[in-house]
């Protein structure tokens, strides 16, 4: 009986990097297929000409491909390098991303190419928008798991307001996410999804998308 209740339990475990219904999956397990390196900030880029751009976009998935790889059906970074970027840009969405990291780690999440919603070691907690001047930066609550262990984001973004759950718990309540390149103007329409990170270990699995 027992051994037919865990066989039960198992069959009902989501398979890892499968998208629940209406999502589609961003990162397929296997390796980096539809992502991309980082290149300059979005007004840099904006400058650039096709041909810069391209050769620039070369430079950067070669040096993306040497710190970023794919094991036990996670993303893994070093540390050592650039953002992880999708090659695809989104205006509105709702992202669910797991997410790891270790001992005074500091990463975060870029929208529509823009910094951030912040994971990090730190009293506070993850979820909430650091880099805000203006509108609330911190998260309501600390909802993050001891380091180490898997947390779970999902987060949406309508327009230039962004709510974010942590673990299932709300720590980003519509609020206004601020350009952090360009103070001056709104929060970009469309961008990429970047995954970033500084100086040491993490790991993203699970990466799944809905366009709104």
């Amino acid at each position: 009986m027992l051994a037919a209740v865990a066989l039960v339990a198992l069959s009902q475990t989501p398979t890892l990097n499968t998208p629940p219904k209406d999502f589609i999956a961003l990162f397929n397990g296997k390796d980096l297929s539809g992502w991309k390196g980082l290149v300059a900030s979005p007004p840099e880029r904006a400058k650039m000409t096709p041909e810069s751009l391209k050769q620039k976009q070369a430079e950067a998935d070669e040096r993306m491909r040497a710190h970023w790889r794919v094991e036990d059906g996670a993303l893994v970074f070093d540390g050592k390098g650039d953002s992880l970027c999708t090659a695809k840009d989104y205006g509105d969405f709702e992202l669910l991303v797991d997410w790891k990291i270790l001992k005074d780690g500091d990463s975060g999440i870029y929208l529509r190419g823009s910094p951030q919603v912040q994971i990090w070691d730190n009293p506070l907690g993850s979820g909430a928008f650091y880099n805000n001047q203006k509108n609330p930066s911190n998260p309501l609550v600390k909802a993050d798991r001891p380091i180490g262990e898997w947390n779970t984001f999902r987060i949406r973004m309508v327009g230039e307001r962004v709510s974010v759950w942590l673990n299932d718990t709300l720590v980003t309540d519509n609020v206004v996410m601020e350009n952090y390149w360009e103070r001056d103007k709104p929060i970009y329409p469309r961008g990429q999804i970047e995954l970033q990170n500084h100086g040491n270990t993490l790991w993203f699995r699970n990466v799944f998308i809905r366009e709104l």
